[in-house]
């Protein structure tokens, strides 16, 4: 969420900045709203600013009323004093209760000024390329090239069902479409990236990447999907559980963010670095058609985030390190891949700035994204309440947070099973994973 006050003041470049992310949020009623509170806010003032002059009256005349003495100083009789002193009364009651109303209006526009506040995204950061979709990203860097084959590259689903490690028609049976069951080494494969992963990124620095590894809830609450800028915008896009406050997760990154909402750290304990593999919860609902094979796009996917609460200095050094922590584990596994800049029209809701990494597929030879990796800087802990404070006092503020995939394990498994084929339908394992798996080649079906 953006400070108020900074909206206020630059409503020009925040819809400067809507129409380079290609969003059609009208200000008019920002506008609207704002003003008719900024002049309740002045007359209310005024009104109480007479009322309390009135007060003062009020005790001069009550006094005169009781003791003619007082009311000859007012020149005035004891009698016309307790008359003014009752009219006056009449004035300040139906006064009090106008400024009540006042009041209670106030807060109403301030409650709807909040609300308007949470459908707005954040401001680009100036580095950002100014464009309107993924044709408009640009490529900062790649790694490795890809695998060449001597017969024609099959897609991950034709290898899955053909090596018995991946069933979909008992994945609709169990549940619906878009959800896979694996099997046998397929199931092994896929626990053995997220423990890969965590390994990685847990181990201390420099031989990993030093983050704290976190198993959360896999259901959060509407407090948290806000603070992170789920909600209210993309509630199409995630299942809620009837008749209670709760949601399936749709990352951990809301289950991260919101492991400090309403706190203020420690300046000294920054950067914050915590990581952890959920499961992630999606409707898909704005995926009609998209993906339909295969498990690219999934209701139900496993997924290793990696998070950070920062000072706001060091938060854009802090987001270098966490993407070279994405592209890390996937040069471990040996995986073709390139990072791009995102450019503000396809850039997500809640950030300032975002590296997508992308794995290479030889099946229909393009590249995948298989982690985001952005920093938000105060957009979540303002709308969270997450601060920092120096030790020996001062005035605290909002820290800078950074989130990233590091990465998704389903399209990592896709990325192995499809750079790994074999011309006999067997995957050769990459050797970073063989100690998990315990093998070195899952063996074509019989």
């Amino acid at each position: 969420m953006l400070d108020l006050g900074y909206v206020r003041q630059h409503l020009d470049e925040i819809e400067k900045m809507l129409a380079n992310r290609g969003n059609a949020l009208d200000l008019g009623p920002f506008r609207e709203i704002d003003g008719e509170r900024r002049k309740l806010i002045h007359a209310t003032e005024q009104k109480k600013a007479e009322q309390n002059k009135a007060n003062e009256t009020m005790a001069r005349l009550n006094q005169a009323a009781h003791a003619p003495g007082k009311a000859a100083e007012l020149g005035m009789s004891a009698a016309d004093a307790a008359q003014q002193r009752d009219a006056l009364r009449a004035e300040l009651k139906a006064a009090s209760e106008e400024i009540k109303r006042n009041d209670e209006r106030i807060a109403e526009l301030d409650e709807r000024l909040k609300q308007f506040l949470l459908v707005i995204p954040n401001m680009p950061h100036a580095s950002v390329p100014v464009g309107h979709g993924a044709e408009d990203n640009r490529e900062v860097r790649r790694w490795g090239t890809p695998p060449t084959f001597d017969f024609t590259p099959k897609p991950h689903w034709e290898i899955g069902e053909a090596c018995g490690i991946l069933d979909f028609d008992a994945a609709v049976k169990i549940a619906a479409s878009r959800f896979a069951v694996y099997k046998s080494w397929g199931a092994r494969l896929e626990r053995a990236i997220a423990n890969f992963f965590l390994d990685v990124h847990t181990a201390p620095e420099p031989k990993g990447h030093g983050y704290t590894e976190i198993l959360p809830p896999f259901i959060v609450n509407t407090a948290s999907l806000t603070g992170v800028g789920q909600l209210p915008k993309f509630a199409a896009d995630m299942f809620h559980l009837e008749g209670t406050d709760l949601w399936l997760t749709p990352t951990a990154e809301v289950e991260l963010t919101s492991l400090h909402r309403d706190e203020t750290l420690d300046a000294a304990e920054l950067p914050l670095k915590v990581c952890a593999w959920t499961a992630c919860f999606r409707s898909e609902a704005g995926a009609a058609g998209k993906d339909t094979r295969g498990i690219k796009r999934q209701h139900q996917f496993q997924k290793v985030e990696m998070f950070k609460f920062t000072r706001p200095e060091q938060s854009y050094d802090e987001l270098e390190l966490l993407v070279g922590n994405a592209e890390a584990v996937l040069q471990k596994l040996g995986l073709h891949h390139r990072t791009m800049l995102l450019c503000t029209g396809d850039m997500g809701f809640a950030s300032s700035k975002t590296y997508d990494v992308e794995v290479w597929l030889p099946s229909s030879r393009e590249f995948m994204e298989i982690s985001s990796c952005s920093n938000t800087e105060a957009f979540q802990a303002r709308r969270s309440g997450i601060r920092f404070k120096q030790k020996g006092g001062g005035k605290s503020e909002y820290v800078h947070t950074l989130n990233g995939s590091g990465l998704a394990v389903g399209r990592t498994w896709i990325a192995v099973v499809e750079n790994y084929q074999q011309a006999d339908g067997s995957i050769v394992i990459p050797e970073a994973l063989r100690p998990y798996m315990g093998i070195d080649r899952i063996p074509a079906k019989a």
